[in-house]
């Protein structure tokens, strides 16, 4: 690593990737022709003759060229839900590998080296290493060792990512795993870049055209789709009927809502044969099944793990789905990221031996937010659990046909060849009839992993770990809008960005003690804050203090305390999503509605309002506390939209890499 200066300003660092051919690169300030760039010193032996000209002087230093400089930071955006800011997804890869092949490609470029640049802030350097570790590997065919070892040059080193959640960041993923998480994937076949469709993953990844993004050829993750009314249509009547049936049907069908309408008929485009629903009920799923798709609900909280009875249950399920129909499986929660990553990452770590740390980055390689606080950490504590259920099935099947081939050569009066049959066929002896014939036994090891539930194994019922070892519950979950995921992505260009921050302010006189009241209101798309947030905010509290009386529950406060000054927020939600979209059955309850209507009925219009109070205020919520819980700025908006390139074949390899 070699500092370059502009001016004696610009100080940045230049990490050499591959040599006299693509270096790594962070500025403060964008590089010019006026960019010193710190050329490696040819090595000198004046006692060389063939390196003295005829007058015995040295020869003339060979002129070297202007390197060409690139950066992705103002095309390529990474798009948060909240304070997360990468790593860019499989969509970006493309569209940097296209531009870097063109460089690379031209002719005036091809004896000059190229820098890879970006801005000098830790979250562009994270995010500038991470994309060119990813295209080595999955484009040149670098081993991930290989396109980890010069960013370990790298001096600070490099930001861990974090999740898209609105609480504070307690699990980080590094470079590393991303590399290595995308490598594992193109090794065991999830990432095939030969059949990756660029302008098909920025349609559909947006929330108007549907919302959903495969993870691997097997597993969609999607959005909750919504209709009205949102119960089940009964086969046999004539609303079954009525349902379409046929992509012509879908399309003429005027109560489905357009991203509902792409669902469907990308859906039996590419074969789902499993739809399987982790949130309450917000659409109808006999859509689905009039087109021959089966469709499972498996609910759970929203924010929370699932218990390991529902993971095995669906790992069995899709492992039915995927080996014995040769079909996919989509699989959606509220927003498709948080319980949705939670399933869909159980099965790979079961299937393919990912680590928790691999899976959680491969997944937001391919759709960016899946997996939100405390289920990252019951990933990483469960992921041996899952690894051993795949070990315990390979080994039941193995010895399955043991003693099937064990059977066999009973029959036939053959002595078994290895100590294993011996044993076999002393216990299938043991069980045999009277004209000496035997049958393996119906059932396999005590431990099924695999195999139906059983209510009395009280271990299967719970979410894996000890609740203790786990974060609370994260106070929200990220959603994506229509207005802000139009911008999702896509267009490269920074128009259009909203950032919406909250005001956070604390005692300026010494020793004063003041209390703030923030109003939140609640929007009725559901997607700033929906009833199940609500909800789920409530159990925390009943668990954090039963004596909360109840016309202060919807209250929470936090202090932050410095040596003689103490500043308490009081949080108080205002509820204007009546009863759209209550996310966890059995949770709302009449008395928290009428809490609701007097709040709003007490609420004022704007959307964010802060109220100074008096000390009698702070007292009046003192006993109210919710630990973790902070103020948020909202969700950074994308950029306004710019033509796609057509991505109809894969990016080819370039010479001299």
């Amino acid at each position: 690593m070699a500092p370059s200066a502009r001016h004696a300003n610009n100080l940045g660092q230049i990490v050499e990737y591959i040599p006299d051919r693509l270096y790594l690169a962070a500025y403060l300030d964008a590089p010019d022709e006026n960019t010193l760039f710190p050329y490696p010193e040819p090595p000198r032996s004046p006692s060389k003759r063939s390196q003295r000209s005829a007058d015995g002087s040295a020869p003339a230093p060979k002129r070297l060229r202007q390197p060409h400089y690139f950066t992705v930071d103002d095309t390529l955006l990474y798009n948060a839900f909240h304070h997360d800011f990468g790593p860019l997804h499989i969509g970006h890869l493309y569209r940097f590998a296209l531009q870097f092949h063109e460089i690379l490609g031209s002719k005036e470029n091809k004896d000059r080296p190229v820098v890879f640049w970006s801005r000098a802030d830790p979250r562009s350097r994270a995010n500038a290493s991470a994309i060119l570790a990813c295209y080595m590997v999955l484009i040149q065919s670098w081993p991930p060792h290989l396109a980890l070892a010069p960013m370990a040059q790298v001096d600070p080193p490099l930001m861990p990512f974090r999740d898209a959640g609105y609480s504070q960041a307690d699990y980080g993923i590094t470079v590393q795993d991303v590399v290595y998480g995308v490598w594992k994937a193109k090794e065991e076949g999830c990432c095939i870049l030969e059949s990756f469709d660029l302008d098909e993953y920025e349609r559909y990844e947006r929330v108007e055209h549907g919302d959903f993004n495969w993870i691997t050829p097997h597993f969609l993750a999607f959005a909750s789709p919504q209709t009205s009314p949102a119960t089940r249509t009964l086969e046999g009547t004539e609303q079954w009927a009525a349902l379409p049936k046929t992509f012509s049907a879908i399309d003429h069908c005027p109560t489905l809502p357009q991203p509902f309408k792409n669902v469907l008929k990308h859906f039996t485009e590419r074969n789902i044969g499993l739809v399987v629903r982790l949130n309450s009920v917000l659409y109808d799923s006999s859509y689905f099944e009039a087109l021959g798709i089966k469709h499972l609900d498996m609910i759970f909280e929203d924010g929370t793990c699932p218990p390991l009875s529902t993971v095995r249950k669906f790992i069995r399920l899709a492992h039915d789905t995927i080996t014995n129909k040769k079909k996919g499986i989509a699989v959606h929660c509220k927003a498709g990221l948080g319980r949705t990553g939670c399933l869909i990452g159980a099965y790979l770590i079961y299937r393919h031996g990912f680590t928790a740390n691999e899976i959680i980055a491969y997944m937001r390689f391919m759709r960016p937010g899946m997996v939100v606080g405390p289920q990252q950490h019951w990933l990483h504590l469960n992921q041996g659990t899952f690894r051993e259920w795949w070990t315990e099935e390979r080994i039941e099947r193995k010895l399955r046909k043991e003693m099937a081939a064990a059977a066999a050569h009973t029959n036939g009066n053959l002595a078994p060849s290895t100590p294993i049959r011996a044993m076999q066929k002393a216990s299938l002896g043991r069980s045999a009839s009277k004209n000496g014939t035997a049958t393996p036994p119906t059932r396999g090891s005590n431990r099924t992993p695999l195999g139906e539930m059983e209510q009395e194994h009280t271990r299967d019922n719970t979410i894996g770990v000890q609740e203790d070892y786990l974060p609370a519950p994260t106070p929200g979950q990220p959603r994506k809008t229509q207005r802000l995921g139009a911008d999702r992505h896509h267009p490269y260009s920074r128009a259009g960005s909203a950032i919406h921050e909250a005001v956070e302010e604390e005692a300026a006189v010494r020793g004063e003690t003041a209390t703030e009241v923030v109003s939140v209101h609640r929007k009725s798309q559901g997607v700033d804050e929906s009833d199940e947030e609500w909800h789920l905010r409530m159990r925390s509290h009943r668990k954090a203090s039963a004596s909360v009386s109840p016309e202060h529950r919807r209250e929470r406060s936090v202090s932050h305390q410095t040596m003689t000054t103490t500043t308490t927020t009081v949080y108080q939600v205002i509820d204007n999503d009546a009863s759209h979209d209550i996310e966890n059955i059995g949770l709302a309850t009449a008395k928290a509605k009428a809490l609701d209507q007097s709040h709003r009925a007490a609420s004022s219009s704007s959307v964010l309002s802060k109220v100074r109070g008096s000390s009698s205020a702070k007292r009046a919520a003192g006993s109210v506390r919710e630990a973790g819980v902070r103020k948020t700025s909202g969700r950074v908006g994308s950029i306004s939209a710019a033509p796609t390139a057509t991505a109809t074949t894969t990016a080819r390899k370039v010479s001299g890499m």
